[in-house]
């Protein structure tokens, strides 16, 4: 089964860079506390390290009830 990244935007995007805001907006974040899943690629993956301090995430299956 193909990886996923469960997402979730944990910390405030409040006096960032308005890059760091785009990359939020382009993950599907738009509220504190919001989970989505991604899939687990390259690109994905690069978002994700840009913005690390702001987030939390874990892989997870595909399909994985969890």
């Amino acid at each position: 089964m193909p990886r996923q990244l469960e997402i979730t935007y944990t910390r405030s995007a409040i006096g960032r860079s308005e890059r760091q805001r785009r990359t939020l907006e382009a993950l599907g974040l738009r509220k504190l506390n919001q989970t989505v899943r991604r899939p687990d690629n390259e690109s994905t993956r690069g978002m994700v390290h840009r913005i690390q301090h702001l987030l939390t995430w874990r892989e997870v299956e595909e399909g994985n009830g969890e």
